[in-house]
């Protein structure tokens, strides 16, 4: 086991000192990344010789370019077996959200290296995605439940896969994605004959489990920190009554003059009435949630991203894989049911050596979560106190407005412990939901 101090968010490793291909470098020098961060320093070193790793790091500290960068040299260095349609280097995702995310990174670091890099995941452009998958690719990025859809179709095969990358490994167990991980990585060819990395933000019993299983005597590297949260979010918790949340919060939020904020809730149907409050009083937001359109969701998010909308409300949907830059606070309205996933909320603020802001309300609901949460990260979270001038008299939000038909919009309410429906969800994908059901967080470990 390799470890390495994670205090300072970038070591002395030089990009520049690395042996990468031309196209690799000119992506570096447009992205602006001169040093590497810690995970980055420990994987490439070791990953470009070909070797198979399995690396546990915080979320924000730069995982997707240290994969990324590794299978674009591969690719590079090496002539296909085989020109066409057929993907070399597949990456599976949790979520369509983080699969968005690391398309996007592939864009950006690896657009002057001639690969060819597609999308699938489920939700949307079936087949817009089917026709690009048949136009070749090079990179394979996506979801597994569509990406094995397609593979069912014979829309590609997996022979000439190179390079295998599972990111975020325990979030495929939380989410019941175990099977399909393994319906894939036994269909590619043979140990000896492809490189796999796998990241996680804990080599738990049932990764490490996974990684012997199917990789090729991985290396395995951890970031230590001494806490399990980032060390530039400040951290603190309010005691609101139940009816005091939405005065507290509209009053924390006019008190934070500029940056992004993401307010985090259990349900879809509380998002939607934060929201709605929100605006009922002259602050700007908007809400995501796994009922939300895939494209409205891309949308939001994009102009979250641009700075057009100040405030955005999430279930936990939000929580992984997103790399909003100046998120510089982050406010769980609801606390989280499950420790790690506080952790993932506020690791949206203070990336990459930036400084955030995480504030937490332990109302009457969910104030029993508390201990579970401070024990996990090792500490106790600091304790604030709202005065008057921080529960101010607020409108309530607007009537819920009516879908066609009659019923209520968000009727019915999310799950508190996923935040919406299953994440990889399409056309082929109904059958087989059909046929297995999907397991609980507390049966999923």
């Amino acid at each position: 086991m390799h470890n390495i101090d994670s205090s300072k968010p970038l070591t002395e490793l030089a990009f520049s000192s690395l042996d990468l291909k031309p196209g690799l470098r000119a992506g570096l020098d447009k992205a602006g990344f001169t040093h590497a961060t810690p995970i980055q320093s420990l994987t490439l070193p070791i990953a470009l010789t070909g070797r198979d790793v399995a690396g546990q790091a915080q979320t924000g500290t730069g995982k997707t370019a240290a994969f990324l960068l590794t299978i674009f040299q591969r690719l590079l260095e090496s002539s296909p077996a085989e020109e066409g349609r057929n993907p070399r280097a597949l990456v599976l995702a949790p979520t369509r959200e983080l699969a968005l995310q690391i398309h996007k990174d592939a864009l950006q670091l690896g657009g002057e290296t001639g690969l060819r890099f597609a999308l699938a995941y489920g939700g949307v452009d079936y087949d817009k995605q089917r026709k690009a998958l048949e136009a070749g690719v090079d990179v394979l990025i996506g979801t597994p439940g569509r990406i094995i859809d397609y593979f069912k179709q014979k829309v590609f095969n997996l022979h000439s896969i190179e390079v295998m990358v599972l990111d975020e490994a325990d979030r495929m167990f939380d989410l019941g994605f175990i099977k399909d991980i393994r319906y894939v990585l036994r269909r590619l060819p043979p140990l000896a004959e492809r490189q796999c990395l796998m990241f996680s933000a804990t080599l738990s019993h049932r990764v490490l489990e996974l990684a012997y299983e199917h990789m090729n005597e991985p290396e395995l590297l951890r970031v230590e920190t001494e806490n399990v949260t980032v060390e530039n979010v400040v951290q603190s918790v309010y005691y609101p009554a139940n009816d005091e949340k939405m005065p507290l919060l509209i009053g924390l939020l006019r008190r934070i003059e500029s940056g992004r904020v993401m307010v985090f809730a259990n349900t879809r149907v509380v998002t939607d009435r934060v929201q709605r409050t929100l605006e009922a009083n002259g602050l700007q937001a908007a809400s995501i949630s796994g009922a939300v359109p895939q494209k409205k969701r891309q949308s939001l998010l994009r102009r979250f991203h641009d700075g057009e909308i100040p405030v955005l409300v999430a279930t936990d949907v939000a929580a992984r894989g997103l790399h909003i830059p100046d998120v510089t606070h982050v406010i769980n309205f609801d606390l989280p049911q499950d420790a790690p996933d506080y952790v993932h909320r506020i690791g949206r603020t203070a990336r990459l050596g930036a400084r955030g802001e995480a504030i937490s309300f332990a109302c009457e609901h969910y104030a029993f979560h508390l201990p579970e949460i401070e024990d996990y990260i090792g500490y106790a979270i600091p304790i604030e106190h709202a005065g008057p001038e921080l529960l101010p008299e607020i409108r309530k939000a607007p009537p819920q407005p009516r879908r066609e038909g009659g019923g209520k919009r968000g009727r019915g309410g999310g799950r508190p412990r996923s935040g919406g429906p299953r994440a990889d969800s399409g056309p082929g994908d109904r059958k087989k939901r059909r046929r297995r059901r999907r397991p609980s967080r507390e049966s999923s470990g």
